[in-house]
């Protein structure tokens, strides 16, 4: 078997194809399996916000032409990279088990505080994520958000520059690049939900790719599978990409799902949140209630 994994070449994009390589050699012992480092949009524009030049789409596409191209086989992403409807020359063969899915926040170095409630007002605090500016807004509004773009190392090069005096990240992130100890605390998903699938991997192949579909099946995690479904949902349902400041989260017990969205404006600060538990086989279902909550209190006003 010969397989060649398509992938950015940020550091954090690189853990994750290699993280899948070590997974499929486990699976298929005397494999080939080679990675195609790429430099997507994305990567290159660091100078604006994503949500103004085309959202996180940007980081998949290249990936997709070389799928396409037949010069690799497979795409490893970050789920909540991914755009929420795939066109139909792709699927997603496989849905990694969750890592952390939570935010966190980072500190400049001398700083004491440990937890955001210790930050003066005014305090300088870094995102690249319209949801996370929201969130802060609605705990925080004494904070200045402002905005930080580039990867995991870059944006802790600038806080230890002095240009923040704190990051709000992924936790996921910062853990599987042995980051770990960067993370002053863990934000609660009961204030800060999550953008829906981060913390997960993904993989995309072509949709007429059997064999590749079935080499990696055996990667698929059926609870992260069934919460990002539900996540994903309330996002296709209200128009989500990274110009629109959305969160849901969905967490499993059993054959069971609890989904939580919430959706606002970023510059006002108005918010409004929504709920629904239900069985995992009806993932999709779970999420469609939910946006049918949210459209029915006004959601889309919210958005425009």
């Amino acid at each position: 078997m010969h397989l060649i994994i398509a992938t950015r070449e940020s550091p954090l994009a690189l853990w994750q194809a290699e993280h899948v390589r070590a997974r499929l050699l486990e699976l298929h012992p005397g494999a080939r399996i080679e990675l195609l480092g790429m430099t997507t949009s994305g990567d290159r524009i660091v100078d604006r916000s994503l949500s103004k030049v085309g959202g996180k789409g940007l980081f998949v596409k290249e990936l997709e032409v070389a799928l396409l191209e037949r010069r690799a086989h497979l795409a490893v992403h970050s789920l909540k990279d991914v755009p929420m409807s795939l066109d139909a020359e792709f699927q997603l063969a496989a849905v990694l088990e969750r890592e952390d899915p939570r935010d966190c926040f980072v500190v400049a170095a001398g700083s004491r505080a440990t937890m955001l409630d210790d930050f003066a007002p005014g305090a300088r605090v870094g995102t690249s994520s319209l949801r996370r500016e929201l969130l802060l807004r609605i705990a925080y509004p004494n904070l200045a958000v402002l905005p930080v773009r580039g990867n995991v190392g870059t944006r802790l090069k600038k806080l230890d520059a002095g240009d923040f005096d704190a990051l709000i990240m992924a936790a996921a992130g910062l853990k599987r690049l042995g980051l770990a100890e960067h993370i002053r605390g863990i934000l609660p998903t009961a204030r800060f939900l999550p953008s829906p699938g981060q913390g997960a991997l993904a993989i995309e192949v072509l949709a007429a790719d059997r064999d590749t579909a079935a080499a990696v099946a055996p990667l698929e995690h059926a609870a992260t599978r069934a919460a990002t479904a539900a996540e994903r949902a309330v996002s296709r349902g209200l128009g989500g990409s990274c110009q629109v400041p959305l969160a849901a989260y969905a967490e499993t017990a059993g054959d069971r799902l609890w989904l939580r969205a919430l959706v606002g404006n970023q510059a006002s600060g108005e918010f409004m949140e929504a709920q629904r538990e239900g069985a995992l086989a009806d993932a999709q279902a779970v999420g469609d209630d939910v946006v049918a909550q949210l459209r029915a209190r006004g959601a889309l006003r919210l958005l425009q």
